[in-house]
Parts: structure tokens; C-alpha cells; sequence
């Protein structure tokens, strides 16, 4: 299904985009070396509950995934990348922490996710993954105008992955969004230009690149959820989600301070 939001839905999908920014943005500032990972779970369901807010993660249950996540955000650490399952860990000096969030607020649904390093330490290795992920973000949202087609979009992520010489799995990538968290259409994090679903304001996607150092193959965790990387290298993730309007992409789910 793809939906294209009225401009009522599309102010309650303003609403739900800053709540998840706002609360990536608390989250981040709050971790630390010898935070918990179930504390920052805990810290997402009380934000997402005082907001009114509704998780999408604690009743999914897709084919991919084994059971119902049962937490309120994506936790993954160093060779984690995606649906990273919080558990019992600490956060060390120089760990690669990823938070994947998605949240419905008066019926519309918002996903983002940031990469960043914690505490003081800031291999070089891994500065680069998180920033090529967050330009081949930045490249895949200027790419996304109405008239573009989802191939435009895929194109404009994947070279900037494929030039800085990261391995591109196309597994799992952006995908629409409204009224429930993943819809069609699918946005690979690489494609061919002029080729898929032409874009249409009031259409929402979630665009986010992802990428691990030196392999595109996925392992899954004993968790049943968290993939990682299949050789144990580092991994990075930037997400937003856009409004497609007749001027290009709004970014919906920055930060207020970034907002302003």
C-alpha cells in the first residue's frame, strides 16, 4: 500500500517527526559510558508514553523477526546495525551505538535513526562510516522532488556509498510511511535513476543508508532480531523521515533545536 497524506495527516506527521527527533536528541545527550542499554529502552517508552505517543516496535512481529520486539527502540552496538534488541550491555569508551526509533502519534508514524560514538574515543574508521551514511542520507533527500522517481533516490544514496567503498546490501533499505511504520514503496540504498514509483507531495518515505565496512552480508544475533555484520566489523545508520511537497523534501524528523 502507499498513501499520499492529506495536508491535515500531514501536520500530525509534522507532529510525530518531532517527537522522534526530540527524543533521538535526549537519548544521544543521555548516552554515556556505563549506560545500560535497557535504560535507554526505558528512557524511549517514558517519553514516547508522556508524548501520548504509541511504539511501533513493542507488537511487531514481521516474518524477519522472531516473536513480538517487546521494546520501545532499536539498540545496536559496534558490529550491530539494524533491529538491534536492547539487552543487559554497558556501554564502553568509543562504542558505536545506533538508535532506530519509530513512533505513531495521532495515527501517523515517523521513523528515524542516528549513529554516533560515545564517550571520548573516535576511531577514525568509524567517524567515516557515520558520516558516509549521514551524506548518502543528506544526497537521497535532495534527491526527492516531485516528479522524481524512488530510483533517483536509491541512485543518489548508493553512490555516495559505493564512491567512498563501502559493500551495499540490498536486503533491507527505506520505505514508505504513514498510518502504519513500513509500506510500500521500497527504497534500496542503491538503483538505477528513472526507474520505480514517481514521487507525489503528501507521500512520506523513510530514507536510511546503512552500511558495514568491509562485507554486505548479514548474520542474525541469537536474539532472533539484531542483525550484524557477518565478519564482526563496524556498521553504521542514518535515517529521517520526508514529506514529499510541491517545493521537494521536509524533513520531518529533525530535532527542534535544528528545526528553528
Amino acid at each position: 500500500m502507499i498513501e499520499i497524506l492529506n495536508a491535515a495527516r500531514l501536520d500530525r506527521a509534522r507532529g510525530a517527526g518531532a517527537l522522534v527527533g526530540d527524543i533521538l536528541h535526549t537519548l544521544k545527550r543521555r548516552s554515556a559510558v556505563g549506560t545500560n542499554l535497557l535504560d535507554i529502552d526505558q528512557w524511549a517508552k517514558e517519553m514516547i508514553t508522556e508524548a501520548g505517543g504509541q511504539s511501533c516496535y513493542v507488537d511487531y512481529a514481521p516474518s524477519f523477526g522472531r516473536g513480538p520486539f517487546g521494546h520501545y527502540i532499536c539498540t545496536a552496538v559496534n558490529d550491530g546495525v539494524l533491529h538491534g534488541r536492547p539487552h543487559n550491555y554497558t556501554l564502553a569508551d568509543g562504542d558505536l551505538l545506533t538508535l532506530d526509533l519509530a513512533v505513531s502519534l495521532r495515527g501517523v508514524a515517523a521513523d528515524a535513526a542516528i549513529s554516533f560514538l560515545v564517550g571520548e574515543a573516535r576511531p577514525a574508521e568509524s567517524v567515516a562510516l557515520i558520516e558516509t551514511t549521514e551524506r548518502a542520507l543528506a544526497a537521497g533527500i535532495a534527491a526527492a522532488e516531485p516528479g522524481a522517481r524512488i530510483g533517483d533516490l536509491s541512485h543518489a544514496i548508493g553512490t555516495v556509498l559505493s564512491e567512498a567503498g563501502y559493500p551495499i546490501n540490498t536486503e533491507f533499505g527505506g520505505h514508505g510511511i504513514g498510518s502504519t511504520m513500513h509500506q510500500d514503496p521500497h527504497v534500496a540504498n542503491t538503483g538505477r535513476p528513472g526507474r520505480g514509483y514517481k514521487l507525489r507531495p503528501g507521500l512520506l518515505l523513510a530514507l536510511e543508508p546503512w552500511i558495514m565496512t568491509d562485507t554486505a552480508t548479514l548474520v542474525t544475533d541469537a536474539d532472533g532480531w539484531t542483525l550484524r555484520s557477518a565478519t564482526g566489523c563496524r556498521t553504521a545508520h542514518s535515517e529521517h523521515t520526508i514529506a514529499i511537497t510541491d517545493d521537494g523534501a521536509e524533513i520531518l524528523t529533525l530535532p527542534s533545536r535544528a528545526r528553528a
